[in-house]
């Protein structure tokens, strides 16, 4: 063992720090029945959208309702209406990595929405009665905990006079890829 291996040691740090996350993308059809029967839908849209993260099992579950609104033609495309109609749900996330020696006393749970709920189709369904909708949308969910970092230290650094540098100097970064760089870094 060399003197430098001697002078090191370890040292564990509990930090806060990202111990999973999960993407999930999904397709749904909800079926609204307005008070009329429609003739022709003339437009359908999503508002009102909320939701909260909630942990649960292996992942964590999206818990949220919004508004779906339907511009309808009946009678023969004489009058027109809106149908409203407010559709609850819950969206199981599961996490694609999760640390092992995170403290699950201290989970942070976080959901983002990566595609707010979209309606990308309406027709008319159940036999002229009911309008069938496709809502498209997708989750980003973050799990945040305490966990154990382990780093080497040497305890005379600072005592051998030596200040520390951490100046960059110039052409440092010269030789690096740009397209091996992470964008969300």
């Amino acid at each position: 063992m060399t003197l430098a291996d001697k002078r090191l040691q370890r040292r564990e740090i509990i930090t806060k720090a990202v111990c999973g996350k999960g993407r999930k993308f999904s397709t749904i059809t909800h079926s609204v029945t307005p008070p009329h029967h429609p003739t022709s839908i003339l437009g359908a849209w999503i508002i009102n959208h909320q939701y909260e993260a909630v942990r649960s099992g292996d992942g964590i579950e999206v818990v949220g309702s919004y508004d779906i609104n339907i511009w309808y033609s009946y009678d023969k495309n004489s009058q027109t209406d809106v149908a409203k109609e407010t559709v609850s749900y819950s969206e199981l996330v599961p996490l694609s990595y999760v640390d092992p020696r995170h403290r699950s006393s201290t989970e942070e749970v976080s959901a983002d929405a990566t595609q707010e709920p979209n309606c990308v189709e309406a027709l008319i369904g159940g036999g002229g009665t009911s309008v069938l909708i496709r809502v498209e949308r997708e989750y980003a969910v973050e799990m945040v905990a305490e966990t154990k970092v382990c780093v080497v230290v040497d305890p005379n650094y600072f005592e051998d006079g030596k200040d520390a540098d951490f100046a960059l100097d110039e052409g440092d970064y010269e030789d690096l890829d740009a397209d091996l760089l992470e964008d969300d870094l």
